[in-house]
C-alpha cells in the first residue's frame, strides 16, 4: 500500500482520538450541569493531585506523609464520585474516554511500537476498498443469503438435495465462525464446479469474522503467488510493501485461498503453497481453501505432503447442484 494511504489511515486514528476526547468532554458537561456535586468532586481531585505533584517534587521530611494523605483523599473522592454516579443510574466509567479499540487506545500501536491488530486490519480493509472487495462484502454476506435458490431435487444418485447439502454446509460454517478463537486445527476446503456458491460462502465467512475484529486476508491463489514472487525475487520496487504483504499471509487470523489450482503449477508453486498451509497449521492459524477441482485432482497437481496436510487438517465440503451464476 502506498505511503500516502498509510498516512491517511494514521490521520483517521488521530481524528478518532480527538473525537473520543470530544465525546467525553460532552458527557462531562452534561453531568456537571445535572449533578453539580460531581464537578465539585473533580475540582477537588484536581486540587489534591496538584498538592501530590508538589509534594513529590519538594524534598521535605513530610513528603511521604503528604503523599500518603493525598492518595488517601483521592481514593475517597473517587469512591464518592462513583457512588453518586451509580445512585443516579450512570455507569461508573461514563466520564472516562471511550476508545473504539481498548488495546491501543485508538493510536494504532501497542506498547513497544508494534502495530495493533485494528491498524493491521484497517490497512487490509483499505486494500479491500481499493480492490472493490468491500463493495462485494456489502452484498455477499449471511444477511443476504437465500437458501431458496437451491433445488430440493435429489439427482445423480446423491443422498442429499442441493438445498439439504447447503444446510449442512451452513451448519459447518456457523460452527467454524462460532468456534474460531479455539485452537482446534479447524480448517475448511470447499470444492465443486463454478457457480455453486463457494466464493459467496467465503465472502460470508470473511464478512462475519471481519465484523468481529479478526484479521482476514482473502486472495486468489494466483494473486498469492504474485505476492510470493514479488517477495522472493524483488520484482516490485517497494520492498516494504512486499514484506508486509508476504508477512500478512502467515500472520492473519484467517487466510482464504480462492481458486486453488488455477495458478501456474510447478515445483515453486507447490512448495510455496505447502509452506503457507503448513506454517499456518503449526501456528494454529485458520485457513479456508476454495477450488473447482476434485480432491483427487489436487493430489495430482501438488506434492503428496501438501495434499496430505490439506486432507488431514481440513474439513472437506462439496458444493453441488445447478450452476447458480451468483459468484460473478
Amino acid at each position: 500500500m502506498k505511503e500516502e494511504k498509510v498516512r491517511d489511515i494514521l490521520l483517521k486514528y488521530q481524528r478518532k482520538r480527538d473525537n473520543d476526547e470530544y465525546e467525553m468532554e460532552k458527557r462531562k458537561e452534561q453531568i456537571y450541569e445535572s449533578i453539580p456535586e460531581i464537578k465539585a468532586i473533580d475540582e477537588e481531585i484536581s486540587s489534591v493531585g496538584l498538592n501530590l505533584t508538589k509534594a513529590v517534587l519538594q524534598n521535605t521530611n513530610a513528603k511521604e506523609e503528604i503523599v500518603y494523605k493525598c492518595k488517601e483523599a483521592m481514593e475517597s473522592l473517587a469512591k464518592r464520585k462513583k457512588d453518586i454516579l451509580l445512585e443516579n443510574g450512570i455507569p461508573e466509567d461514563y466520564l472516562e474516554v471511550k476508545y473504539e479499540c481498548n488495546k491501543c487506545k485508538d493510536t494504532g500501536f501497542l506498547e513497544g511500537g508494534k502495530k495493533c491488530s485494528c491498524l493491521k486490519q484497517e490497512i487490509i480493509n483499505e486494500a479491500y476498498r481499493m480492490s472493490n472487495l468491500n463493495r462485494i462484502l456489502d452484498k455477499e454476506n449471511f444477511d443476504n443469503f437465500d437458501l431458496n435458490i437451491f433445488s430440493d431435487e435429489i439427482k445423480n444418485g446423491r443422498k442429499l438435495s442441493p438445498r439439504q447439502n447447503m444446510l449442512k454446509i451452513l451448519s459447518v460454517c456457523d460452527s467454524f465462525i462460532t468456534d474460531f478463537s479455539q485452537d482446534d486445527n479447524y480448517n475448511l476446503l470447499f470444492h465443486g464446479s463454478t457457480g455453486l456458491g463457494k466464493t459467496y460462502m467465503c465472502n460470508c465467512i470473511a464478512k462475519a469474522l471481519l465484523d468481529q475484529g479478526y484479521i482476514v486476508i482473502y486472495q486468489t491463489s494466483f494473486r498469492i503467488l504474485e505476492i510470493l514472487e514479488n517477495y522472493k525475487f524483488r520484482k516490485d520496487d517497494d520492498s516494504r510493501i512486499n514484506d508486509e504483504n508476504y508477512k500478512n499471509l502467515f500472520d492473519c487470523d484467517l487466510l482464504i485461498i480462492d481458486d486453488l489450482g488455477t495458478e501456474f503449477n510447478n515445483s515453486f508453486t507447490s512448495g510455496e503453497i505447502f509452506n503457507i498451509v503448513n506454517t499456518r497449521l503449526i501456528s494454529g492459524k485458520k485457513t479456508i481453501i476454495s477450488t473447482n477441482l476434485e480432491p483427487i485432482k489436487l493430489a495430482e497437481l501438488y506434492s503428496q505432503r501438501t495434499f496430505s496436510r490439506i486432507i488431514g487438517n481440513f474439513r472437506i465440503l462439496e458444493f453441488f447442484g445447478d450452476d447458480l451464476r451468483w459468484e460473478s
